[in-house]
């Protein structure tokens, strides 16, 4: 099993959201805490990032492969994230 760890900012990001998009970002982390996360996961190009996908959102996760664990560093709509200043 792996471990997911939300970066503040993201934990803030979640909780600011409505019940209904609150929980289905909940629900979409939570299925990353597999034996295979990556069954859920893409490389992200050119950086070293994974990304993930739930609905409209993404998550752009650090992976410690040693460790087992995935830290979810960025999360927004798919239409802002790729833009954060964090990624450059």
């Amino acid at each position: 099993m792996w471990e997911v760890i939300l970066s503040p900012d993201v934990q803030n990001f979640i909780k600011k959201q409505d019940k209904n998009i609150y929980e289905r970002l909940k629900k979409g982390l939570e299925k990353l805490k597999t034996d295979n996360p990556f069954h859920y996961l893409e490389h992200y190009e050119g950086k070293d990032y994974y990304k993930c996908r739930v609905g409209d959102y993404r998550a752009l996760i650090d992976v410690d492969f040693k460790n087992k664990i995935l830290k979810v560093q960025v999360l927004d709509h798919r239409s802002k994230i790729y833009k954060k200043k964090v990624l450059g």
